[in-house]
């Protein structure tokens, strides 16, 4: 991975350039998500969304050789304490345990002094090896107990800061829930990722995305209660891209429609 130098100095004399990896995803493609083993590469969708350090690059470059587009996860509002950087976030931008994940963190992303230098290099690392977008998981920390008294101000001016360097950098990247921040970002994000969007009853907030010919790639989650019929009824009519996975997000998926 580039040092941390390296990267502020591309992104000083990188002009804002067209975002390349945006025109990879459009309304109703099919894909998946997977996260945890037992992966499934060979399967047949249009977008795969995979974390870099499950992966070799070889097995990146072997979905883009087959035209699948590819989103890299990277956790912009959490500590992941396997993280190979873990030791650049200073004990003071760490807060509470993240309830079901004791492995993670909550970030104070009020910081941008701190956190928006490593996600800088987190989101380089993703281009160099060959993403087409970012998804930036966690970005409603503020709506969790992080520890931080943290607002939704706090999470637009840090997410668009790193939308601004995706865009750099010729990556895509999307809104991860937070269905409350559609209105602000809308116009700085080029696609959306939704959990429990059916279940919880708030897909309709992610409609414009779909207004603006940006997709919206939707998860619902099997370790809760789910009207498969009903869940695909709401997909089609909002123009959703949904599949049914697991909570871990291994290989196992369900598309809508079947």
């Amino acid at each position: 991975m580039p040092g941390l130098s390296q990267i502020v100095l591309m992104l000083i004399v990188w002009p804002a350039v067209a975002v390349a990896g945006a025109g990879a995803f459009t309304a109703g493609q099919s894909w998946d998500w997977q996260l945890t083993e037992p992966f499934d590469m060979t399967r047949d969708v249009a977008v795969m969304d995979i974390d870099p350090d499950n992966h070799d690059p070889a097995e990146i470059a072997a979905l883009t050789a087959r035209g699948i587009a590819t989103i890299c996860y990277v956790s912009v509002g959490t500590l992941e304490d396997w993280r190979d950087d873990v030791d650049a976030f200073p004990p003071d931008v760490v807060g509470r345990t993240y309830g079901d994940w004791p492995d993670e963190r909550f970030l104070d992303i009020r910081r941008l002094d701190i956190l928006v230098p490593i996600m800088q290099a987190r989101i380089a690392r993703c281009a160099a090896l060959g993403f087409d977008g970012v998804e930036p998981d966690n970005m409603d920390v503020y709506d969790n107990a992080s520890g931080f008294p943290l607002t939704e101000d706090d999470a637009v001016a840090y997410i668009r800061a790193l939308a601004d360097t995706a865009h750099r950098l010729g990556l895509a990247i999307g809104q991860k829930n937070a269905p409350g921040l559609t209105p602000a970002l809308i116009s700085d994000m080029d696609f959306a990722i939704t959990e429990g969007c059916a279940q919880d009853g708030w897909c309709s907030a992610m409609s414009p995305y779909i207004a603006a010919g940006k997709p919206v790639f939707a998860a619902e989650y099997t370790d809760r209660p789910l009207d498969v019929a009903d869940v695909c009824a709401q997909s089609a009519s909002l123009g959703l891209s949904t599949i049914i996975k697991d909570r871990d997000l291994t290989a196992t998926r369900r598309g809508c429609p079947e």
